[in-house]
């Protein structure tokens, strides 16, 4: 059988430009006996130009499910109804938190995310300038990154 649920846009949506769009599904938590749920793209959105961000929905969100797409060739329209996500389930089994209650909030309504670096993907090279320093030595350095799988070089 398949390994997802199909998950469909509940109203037409327009994409002008490379901005990332959260869209409603008229679908609300919780999932149901306990599980929780992995929001990808199909592969046919994604042949068509149109990408969905990856999202966990929690076994006790019970508020709408949405689906973040964006897309690198705008404008972009995508009607009511048309099927452009999967559900996959699963039982999760996370340590125990005390204190944290759901609730219909989503998109970091349980801590704000910490980004201690990010910059903007571009054509030209990324950038960063480092400042390092011991005892009474200072030494900055800008460097081109490699932000590969194994390692992040500053040259």
């Amino acid at each position: 059988g398949s390994a997802g649920v199909d998950l469909a846009t509940s109203v037409d949506v327009t994409l002008f430009d490379t901005s990332v769009v959260s869209i409603p599904t008229g679908v609300f938590g919780p999932l149901g006996d306990g599980n929780a749920a992995l929001l990808l793209g199909r592969s046919s959105t994604t042949l068509m130009g149109l990408f969905v961000l990856p999202g966990v929905i929690d076994a006790d969100f019970t508020g709408e499910v949405k689906i973040m797409v964006w897309t690198p060739t705008p404008p972009c329209t995508i009607p009511a109804g048309t099927r452009i996500a999967q559900l996959v389930y699963f039982r999760p089994n996370p340590p125990a938190r005390a204190g944290l209650t759901r609730g219909t909030n989503g998109f970091g309504s349980t801590g704000v995310p910490h980004i201690y670096w990010a910059q903007q993907v571009t054509t030209g090279r990324p950038n960063l300038t480092c400042t390092l320093q011991t005892n009474n030595q200072k030494l900055t350095v800008t460097g081109i990154i490699d932000s590969g799988a194994d390692v992040t070089v500053v040259s």
